[in-house]
């Protein structure tokens, strides 16, 4: 069965769906905060042409997910699959972001949880690249049930820390949404 990068995700808050040219202004309204990007390796990817470089990609990647709010209707951030290794059972879920009124936990919990469920029907590891220096996204990683295993260069040649989540021991973690 082939991992299928960009489904329709529906939850309590959130509902995800695959990346449309026409979410462009949305999706750069929240992106243009230099706060969202202060720990990123790219920390400049709130100036709207290094953003419309990461937006290209989004849209040639194949995996990328826009992120809305449910109540409100609105483009709150993205994330996306890739890098999927049949052979190894494993899919990357990367390129995360969210606007800084959903910071705190219940929304990325919640946006991480229907990608984590989604991705555990076709792979039995996911991982997280998150760079060295991005502590606000590695405390994260760890609040969702993250393990750190080790480092990893990224698609740019840049070192990462790696966190994985295993089907195994996902729900155990405490992080899956009842």
């Amino acid at each position: 069965m082939s991992f299928e990068l960009q489904p329709v995700l529906r939850g309590q808050r959130l509902w995800l769906r695959p990346l449309r040219e026409d979410d462009w202004d949305q999706l750069y309204a929240v992106a243009s905060d230099p706060l969202i990007w202060e720990q990123h390796p790219q920390p400049t990817r709130y100036q709207e042409e290094v953003f419309r470089g990461f937006f290209r990609e989004a849209m040639e990647s194949g995996g990328a997910l826009v992120v809305l709010d449910t109540k409100a209707d609105r483009v709150i951030g993205s994330s996306r699959y890739l890098a999927y290794d049949p052979d190894r059972s494993e899919i990357e879920i990367g390129f995360t972001f969210l606007a800084r009124a959903y910071w705190g936990g219940i929304y990325n919990r919640e946006m991480k949880d229907l990608m984590l469920q989604h991705a555990f029907r076709f792979v039995r590891h996911v991982v997280f690249l998150v760079g060295l220096e991005n502590w606000r996204s590695q405390k994260a990683m760890e609040k969702i049930g993250g393990r750190r295993v080790g480092t990893r260069l990224n698609g740019v040649g840049r070192d990462n820390v790696v966190f994985q989540i295993d089907a195994g021991s996902w729900g155990v973690a405490g992080a899956k949404i009842s």
